[in-house]
């Protein structure tokens, strides 16, 4: 009897998100891009792009701290994702207005 429930403990404590990696290399690439987009002022020239990969940071980073990490993983990928679209936008507006 004691070794079913030993084998059970054992099991669940593998199904508790043990075996489940933190996302760091994710979350540290969509911070970076959010911050580019940021610098190169995205936020007045890429609006829309900018807001969505605003709002996937802050859900990466609310699932992160939760320890959602399958969640904030995907959430980190999507705001990179908008955040170099803001930012290449937003650069290429700067360039036109140069011209």
């Amino acid at each position: 009897m004691l070794k079913y429930f030993s084998f059970l403990f054992i099991v669940l404590l593998m199904g508790c998100g043990l075996a489940t990696t933190r996302p760091k290399l994710e979350m540290n690439l969509a911070q970076a891009a959010f911050l580019a987009a940021k610098e190169s002022n995205a936020q007045t020239l890429a609006p829309g792009p900018y807001r969505k990969a605003e709002y996937y940071y802050i859900k990466a980073m609310s699932s992160y701290r939760r320890k959602y990490f399958n969640k904030a993983k995907q959430y980190a990928i999507l705001s990179k994702k908008f955040s170099e679209k803001a930012e290449s936008t937003a650069i290429r507006k700067k360039a036109l207005e140069n011209l």
